[in-house]
């Protein structure tokens, strides 16, 4: 069984049509969450997720755009995430709002006691898992083997054998193009995965960033590829969202 794990497509529809476009062949796709928010295009990205077989988790974006959002939380948001919550819940079609609005938060194992899949943490679908010391709290909390989650837009993660736990990155061989990096899976150890970001990378690498986790062969593969990133910045403009929200695609910050 190979499974597509993307996270944090953030409603940039260039980013997430190269990324279903380039993937390699699989069996169900894993979306981590935040398929809206700060991109321009969210009804056709949610049309594009809708279709997917597999599961989605609810992301916070996800949740907010779609008006279930706890009193007070909308001004923990920074300016330009709440005009982005803003734009994007008014721009929603009825039917996109309410299958983001009953999108299932996480946990969610689609095997059983291996996997399981979360957007922030397994306590929190809000929380940062930034440290060696989230990393530790997550693996306390989950029974599973492997955690995959998002959120921090970031490709990266942690292994654990007990004793030590190992900070995991990929090394890929070029900052141009496409590339990926393979990752076996040891049988005696934990593992806590990011694929990264398919609309919004955080890690200094404009490129779209999204895994394949192959269960027969215990590996997980990070990818990067490019794609029309002008095009997702000139519609972000056109649409009259915050500037910064464009200039940081190219930017992977």
């Amino acid at each position: 069984m190979r499974a597509l794990v993307i996270s944090d497509i953030h409603a940039n529809l260039p980013a997430f049509e190269a990324v279903l476009a380039s993937a390699p062949p699989h069996d169900v796709v894993w979306n981590l969450g935040d398929v809206v928010g700060y991109g321009a295009n969210p009804n056709e990205v949610v049309d594009l997720a809708r279709k997917l077989s597999g599961i989605v988790v609810r992301g916070n974006h996800d949740r907010a755009c779609s008006g279930n959002l706890r009193y007070g939380e909308f001004f923990d948001f920074n300016q330009n995430t709440r005009h982005s919550i803003s734009w994007t819940e008014k721009t929603l079609r009825k039917e996109n709002a309410k299958w983001l609005s009953r999108l299932p938060r996480g946990p969610i194992r689609p095997l059983g006691r291996k996997v399981a899949c979360v957007h922030g943490s397994p306590q929190d679908e809000d929380k940062y898992l930034l440290g060696g010391e989230g990393a530790r709290d997550a693996f306390r909390v989950s029974r599973a083997r492997i955690i995959f989650c998002g959120h921090t837009h970031g490709q990266y993660g942690w292994s654990s054998n007990r004793r030590r736990l190992t900070l995991l990155k990929p090394d890929f061989a070029s900052r141009r193009g496409a590339v990926q990096f393979e990752l076996p899976l040891r049988a005696s150890y934990r593992y806590l995965l990011n694929p990264g970001s398919v609309g919004q990378p955080r890690d200094r690498d404009w490129r779209a960033a999204f895994a394949v986790y192959d269960d027969d062969e215990a590996m997980f593969t990070w990818y990067c590829i490019p794609y029309k990133v002008l095009t997702a910045q000139r519609r972000i403009l056109r649409a009259g969202l915050p500037e910064v929200l464009a200039t940081r695609l190219r930017e992977g910050s």
